[in-house]
């Protein structure tokens, strides 16, 4: 395509985005219809986006569709990306030079003169992008390498916040804080920081609520409880799963009852509970049949919802639950999930299958599937998976173990975080 072409140019110079978005997607030879599926939106989400002209944007649908089309990020008014493709496929300097000049994107608050915004709800567009992308290079980076500039970017964040004229602004910068906060709660759970990111999850929880928005403030009780249910903390996950439900009310979008829904299942999972475990997936799956009527899916999920990750709960509550009948019927509705370019979430899920291997007695397969996750794990010094692989370790309670198990103790036990 003639990125320099004279219609680019103009679309490009006006602000008009979806100009822009729809002359790549015709040049593409793409329909509607079929970005509309890669961005996770409908058909008419895509035209709506095409026709607004010079208005202001969903920067999140904007993004997922410049990324889809390559359309490059400086004609739709976003950061440059060729970094961030160079981050998730070449060398750690061109991903150390990536991350730093994210940081430096959040300090810049250029959206709001590009889409005619209020400053501030510019600013907050402009480091919501930022936390996006680091968001989106948490499957493919070290999270010891993401973990400082994320930190980096709350602390500007929570300092502009702290600057706000009123609160309104305030609220809408404190929404962002929260999405970082939660950022950096993941990163550290991930490195198996358990304190750390307890305390991260619950300042997201207290941005949220200064936010005033339900919905967030939902969604960060549900990660929490995510997080306590994979602790093993069935009744704490619980709970907050019944106050994450609170928030939303009755009229709750379709993606946030489906993954709620699923962190429920991991919760009674963890607690033993396979009756109500299979209750919520049941209730997950129903759910996500009713997502591709919404228009688009709503922020904060920056990922679809599809029966995709439904399945692939499933396998995991199936492991925790020692249900091997449960793994291997979600195992080819999970395949995509085991074959995605999240790479940590990836060894995580093949963890559960080694689990759900092992409890048959089928251990050549279950610990071969370990040590790839492993591999995974060393490589990026992720200590959730590696705790994990130790914990399939130990419920394998031989005294004379077969020589598959012994060369699988030999890597483990030369792992060092």
């Amino acid at each position: 395509m003639n990125w320099s072409s004279q219609a680019y140019r103009d679309a490009a110079r006006h602000g008009d985005y979806g100009r822009v978005v729809n002359l790549a997607r015709r040049d593409a030879g793409v329909s509607q219809r079929q970005l509309g599926d890669a961005c996770g939106i409908s058909q008419s989400a895509v035209s709506r986006l095409e026709g607004r002209g010079a208005a202001s944007y969903d920067m999140t649908i904007l993004a997922r569709a410049a990324t889809h089309l390559h359309i490059p990020p400086r004609l739709v008014g976003l950061a440059d990306h060729t970094a961030a493709h160079a981050a998730e496929n070449g060398t750690d300097v061109h991903r150390r030079n990536f991350l730093a000049g994210t940081a430096a994107i959040a300090a810049a608050p250029a959206l709001s003169a590009l889409h005619s915004e209020p400053a501030d709800s510019g600013q907050a567009a402009t480091l919501r992008v930022a936390t996006t992308a680091f968001r989106r290079l948490d499957g493919t980076t070290p999270s010891r390498q993401l973990s400082e500039p994320v930190l980096a970017h709350l602390r500007l964040t929570q300092s502009i916040t702290g600057d706000a004229d009123t609160p309104e602004q305030r609220a809408r910068l404190a929404a962002v804080g929260s999405e970082v906060a939660s950022l950096a709660g993941w990163l550290a759970w991930d490195m198996h920081d358990i304190g750390s990111a307890r305390t991260w999850y619950g300042a997201s929880i207290k941005a949220a609520h200064t936010s005033g928005n339900r919905l967030l403030t939902a969604y960060q009780f549900g990660s929490l409880a995510g997080f306590e249910a994979d602790a093993g903390n069935a009744a704490q996950g619980l709970s907050l799963v019944r106050r994450a439900h609170r928030q939303l009310g009755e009229a709750a979008p379709a993606i946030a009852t489906a993954w709620l829904a699923t962190v429920e299942a991991l919760s009674h999972a963890a607690a033993g509970d396979r009756p109500a475990a299979e209750g919520a997936l049941d209730r997950a799956a129903r759910s996500t049949d009713a997502i591709q009527a919404e228009q688009p899916p709503p922020w904060p999920w920056v990922f679809g919802f599809t029966h995709t990750k439904v399945a692939a709960t499933r396998l995991t509550c199936g492991a925790r639950l020692g249900l091997p009948s449960w793994v291997t019927a979600s195992q080819d509705a999970a395949a995509s999930a085991l074959t995605s370019s999240h790479e940590k979430q990836r060894a995580l899920l093949m963890l559960d299958l080694a689990s759900a291997q092992a409890a048959a007695g089928r251990l050549d397969g279950a610990f071969a599937l370990a040590g790839r996750a492993l591999e995974t794990g060393a490589r990026f010094r992720s200590g959730r998976i590696i705790e994990r692989a130790r914990a399939l370790r130990r419920s394998y309670t031989s005294t004379t173990p077969p020589r598959v198990v012994r060369d699988f103790d030999d890597r483990l036990h030369g792992i060092y975080l």
